[in-house]
């Protein structure tokens, strides 16, 4: 049994398709969305975990690839350099998972890395440029 955290990053010509759907029935994966950002006619992209055999994981990433969708493997992680951090707050606006919150009365920024699905949105967000994309080791998909 393989099982990855993909990040899918769709050209909008791929939005309309079920190709998540597709994956379940035709090869037999099974998905965890833990971020999906699709707009119909719009780019897009979605951070899953895939689980399959895997001779069926590599024809399911094939198919992905042949539709036109980007496929990472999400060996990165997102940290935050505290030093950098003012505890503005604009990050927890944009955290689809609540990794990040206002933690009360004190009003600190709280990051819990176990909740982050790595969409990296905060990063972009963040006025002091204290969230940051890590890679977390060199991994290729099937080893």
């Amino acid at each position: 049994m393989q099982s990855k955290i993909l990040i899918l990053r769709f050209p909008a010509e791929a939005s309309q398709k079920p190709l998540v759907c597709n994956l379940a029935r035709n090869f037999e994966l099974t998905f965890n969305i833990l971020h999906a950002q699709i707009l119909p006619r719009k780019e897009g992209l979605m951070v899953l975990e895939l689980s399959g055999s895997r001779e069926n994981f590599r024809k399911g990433l094939a198919y992905l690839e042949s539709e036109g969708i980007d496929v990472q493997n999400a060996g990165q992680e997102i940290t935050r350099d505290e030093s950098r951090c003012t505890h503005c707050g604009a990050c927890t606006a944009v955290c689809p998972t609540a990794a990040l919150y206002v933690h009360r009365p004190d009003m600190a920024v709280v990051f819990d890395q176990e909740k982050c699905s790595v969409c990296e949105l905060c990063v972009p967000t963040c006025p002091t440029k204290a969230m940051c994309v890590t890679a977390t080791k060199t991994e290729k998909f099937f080893e």
